[in-house]
């Protein structure tokens, strides 16, 4: 199975489609419900929508999925002698929900085979496709490329050279490979003003910076006071995604003060000084973080 411990829940959809090819009689039976074994139709569409629950037990590398909705639509088309079947699950969840869907149709199916090959030496399963997938974080736009960030590591220890810059160096690499345009790692100690010059000097000058370190209760945790004077607009409901997102990997996150808001058109964001907590926090905010941009930038929703 892959790891999607690092994933958050959205809404998924996936529609699935399988057509059964038959005898123009065997339709006619359906139709009159003359068939040794009854409710074809009736019987499949239940079949489908227990397989869907049992997807987990039947393909080894597939997750549980706590699905929400279930539908089998089964439609008969007499011109060409065939049954349509069309399975419908959602989610919220995790992983997307397409094997759920393909299931669903596919035993439908074989089970219409069962139910009328009594009457039908003929019957072929000639189709089973996925027809649309919704959900997950992959689906929502995200490309940065038309933005500049800059990531400021405040830390004491690090800003004297004794320990090695993990957090903003991984910050770096994640906001570089989500597209932005991002500048060389900035060192400052965990001193007020040191931060506030380092930050005064990039507003207007980058579209997002982003802080690592100082968000804790400590003495000198800093970083949350010093942006609070800053920023202009405050995003409350960025650094509140941030601490509901870290509880679920550990109850230290409600330690966080992460901060978030607007200066001018540039966007702050305070993120805790630990690797895990740094790249869990942007994970977090990936599908937001463009279009936060875009609406700073006059760009509309």
């Amino acid at each position: 199975m892959i790891d999607i411990s690092k994933k958050f829940p959205t809404l998924r959809t996936a529609v699935a489609f399988a057509r059964v090819k038959m005898l123009p009689e065997t339709v006619l039976k359906i139709f009159n419900n003359d068939l040794p074994k009854r409710d074809p139709l009736t019987v499949a569409k239940y079949a489908g929508i227990q397989a869907a629950k049992k997807t987990s037990e039947l393909i080894p590398a597939c997750h549980q999925v706590p699905l929400d909705y279930i539908d089998i639509k089964i439609e008969i088309i007499p011109e060409s002698s065939t049954a349509e079947i069309f399975a419908t699950v959602k989610a919220e969840y995790k992983t997307g929900i397409e094997m759920e869907a393909l299931t669903a149709a596919s035993v439908a199916a074989l089970t219409l085979f069962d139910m009328l090959k009594p009457v039908d030496n003929s019957i072929v399963i000639n189709e089973i496709k996925l027809i649309e997938k919704t959900g997950g974080i992959n689906s929502i736009p995200s490309s940065a490329d038309s933005y500049e960030a800059a990531v400021v590591v405040v830390s004491d220890s690090t800003a004297a050279g004794n320990r090695e810059d993990k957090s903003g160096k991984a910050a770096f690499r994640f906001l570089t490979d989500l597209g932005f345009k991002t500048k060389e790692v900035l060192i400052v100690s965990d001193d007020k003003k040191e931060i506030s010059d380092i930050v005064f000097s990039l507003v207007d000058n980058v579209d997002l910076i982003v802080t690592t370190g100082g968000t804790g209760l400590g003495q000198r945790d800093n970083s949350c006071e010093v942006l609070k004077e800053i920023i202009e607009k405050n995003a409350i409901g960025i650094a509140e995604w941030i601490r509901a997102y870290g509880r679920l990997k550990t109850p230290r996150a409600i330690l966080s003060n992460s901060i978030a808001g607007v200066r001018g058109k540039t966007l702050i964001i305070g993120l805790p000084g630990s690797v895990a907590g740094a790249l869990e926090s942007l994970t977090a905010l990936k599908p937001t973080l463009s279009h936060a941009l875009d609406m700073i930038n006059g760009k509309g929703h």
